[in-house]
């Protein structure tokens, strides 16, 4: 899903690993972080809340988003609902 945002700005050659952040080194704004979390809620329905995952972190916390933290979150939310 990153891949595919990353397609529209022509950086779909750029590096990505747990320490990559969305703002400083991916250069991705506020509304895209919008985007890929509308992209997350069609695939994963409401089993993966980007939007209230953001909204509990301080500006800074977001700036400073790592797709490590990323990924941290998808998979802690669906183990939770797997669970019940």
């Amino acid at each position: 899903m990153l891949r595919e945002l990353l397609e529209e700005y022509g950086l779909d050659d750029a590096e990505i690993t747990r320490a990559t952040t969305f703002h400083d080194d991916l250069e991705l704004e506020s509304v895209d972080l919008v985007s890929l979390s509308g992209t997350m809620r069609e695939h994963y329905g409401d089993r993966v809340n980007f939007a209230a995952f953001i909204a509990d972190l301080e500006l800074d916390e977001i700036i400073a988003l790592t797709v490590g933290q990323l990924v941290d979150h998808v998979v802690a939310s669906l183990r939770a609902t797997e669970r019940g």
